[in-house]
């Protein structure tokens, strides 16, 4: 079945719509233009803010117009990831989606239903002619993948709604009520380079096959961090034999734990053996670690041409120490809420490239005193080698408010539709409801959606009947809205 005649139609044409579109983080251009045309299209009021927000509304069905405005709210671009050996131009196709029985996936990439059903359902509403609901306010923002630009940025003047409904958490039974802030953490290391010893062989490593996955919702689960894998590798092997290293490229996006890394390193002839030896069985001791939790990762070596240069001895043991120190990982978990992190970080991108050192992490927290705390924890560790460290990207996490009409009445119509409780939850990834809050004081804001797996990563997908839950939920509500204070 193809992906546009799922049910709700509403929700599924829209959302293929939207999936033919390219819309990489800072490459909005072509989204923005379409959501414009959309709301134009249906003759609804519709602005494109000064740093590209689209805001479309449309007026409360009959009877309707006694109830509070209703701001939806979800963001336009997605990650663009795919796997190595997919051959796929995001900058020109479209995603290629395919059904696998309760779920819609893509292939060999990122689906972006994070946060594209969002949008999808939103588009469903305001182009319906049957379906109740209060005035609404549709906030589509941009850049919410690498910045929260489009959050930050955000120009209130266009929204006059008392209640937000978030709509891009990743589990069905979920009513976020809080989330994380965050911080990026940029360094970069110029270092020396020397020349190839003599009577040497080359060697390129790749380590791939790990899930990856979202570095605040996925980062409490224990996968392998690729950067950190292969770093450890470059220490167990400096103990046993006298490797340099040419090249490191690992990781891609900021908000994604990296899946692969690989580089090009140089042994002594007289040392390959030892090399390989050591290979050997750091590979059996991560199979006997990470067998449960990523068991497609491999690490392949193949000998390859050998470079001119390589970094100084001085330089790589500097690397390779900052590096194995560094916090990754969950930081903190909150003490008081029960299973939630409270801090962490992820080692997103590394580079080592013709003198140069280059990382990329983001640092994320409920707590501003925490999210300073790891923070410093990774600055020190890179200026301690020397680095430049550069902090920005910063914005505030949102604070849980359990004393929310909105929340109450969700909860209620959670159980009555569903004969279950919601689990009310803050959760770890970096919603851009803190930021919107910043700009819309006393907003009365809640985060949900269907069930998503895999965020971020080729492996992401999303159920096809939670979609339905999610979309009858979504009416639900929105007939309950309460009558303006």
């Amino acid at each position: 079945m193809e992906v546009k005649n799922l049910e709700p139609r509403e929700l599924w044409h829209n959302f293929a719509n939207l999936n033919a579109v390219p819309r990489a983080s800072k490459k909005e251009e072509r989204v923005i233009a379409f959501m414009v045309d959309f709301g134009k299209g249906l003759g609804l009021e519709t602005v494109q803010d000064h740093i590209g927000n689209v805001v479309i509304k449309k007026k409360a069905t009959p009877g309707m117009e006694g109830r509070q405005t209703v701001v939806l709210q979800s963001h336009l671009d997605m990650v663009h990831q795919k796997n190595n050996d997919t051959v796929f131009d995001f900058d020109s196709q479209g995603i290629d989606m395919f059904v696998e029985a309760d779920w819609v996936k893509a292939k060999g990439t990122t689906l972006g239903a994070d946060n594209g059903i969002g949008v999808a359902a939103i588009m469903g509403l305001l182009a319906s002619d049957h379906i109740e609901h209060p005035a609404l306010e549709a906030m589509f923002t941009i850049d919410e993948e690498t910045g929260m630009t489009g959050a930050k940025q955000l120009d209130p003047v266009n929204f006059s709604g008392t209640i937000l409904l978030n709509l891009d958490t990743e589990e069905d039974d979920e009513l976020t009520i809080g989330c994380a802030g965050g911080i990026d953490t940029n360094t970069s290391y110029l270092y020396t380079e020397e020349s190839v010893a003599e009577n040497s062989v080359a060697y390129e490593m790749v380590i791939k096959g790990l899930s990856g996955g979202h570095s605040g919702m996925d980062i409490h689960k224990g996968r392998g961090n690729a950067n950190k894998l292969i770093n450890r590798l470059f220490y167990g092997a400096l103990k046993a034999v006298s490797i340099q290293l040419n090249l490191l490229d690992g990781g891609s996006l900021r908000n994604a734990i990296p899946r692969e890394a690989k580089a090009v390193i140089v042994v002594p002839v007289t040392e390959q053996d030892a090399f390989l030896s050591y290979l050997d069985t750091f590979k059996t001791i991560l199979k006997e670690e990470y067998d449960a939790i990523e068991p497609s990762l491999t690490i392949s070596v193949t000998e390859t041409a050998l470079p001119a240069k390589v970094m100084s001895k001085t330089d790589f043991r500097k690397l390779v120490n900052s590096l194995y120190a560094l916090p990754n990982g969950v930081f903190r978990m909150s003490p008081d809420i029960e299973n939630l992190v409270e801090a962490s970080s992820n080692l997103a991108r590394v580079i080592v490239k013709e003198g140069e050192f280059i990382t990329q992490s983001l640092q994320r927290s409920s707590v501003e005193t925490t999210k300073e705390d790891v923070s410093n924890a990774i600055r020190a560790s890179f200026e301690n080698m020397g680095c430049t460290v550069k902090q920005a990207g910063d914005y505030p996490g949102w604070k849980p408010n359990a004393d929310s009409d909105v929340l109450r009445l969700m909860v209620k119509l959670y159980k009555e539709k569903f004969g279950t409780e919601p689990k009310v939850e803050a959760c770890h990834a970096g919603l851009e409801c803190g930021i919107l809050g910043s700009h819309l004081p006393g907003m009365d804001m809640i985060s949900f959606g269907p069930t998503i797996r895999g965020a971020h990563s080729p492996d992401e997908r999303v159920q096809i009947s939670s979609v339905q839950k999610f979309w009858t939920y979504l009416l639900a509500v929105l007939k309950e809205i309460p009558v303006k204070q």
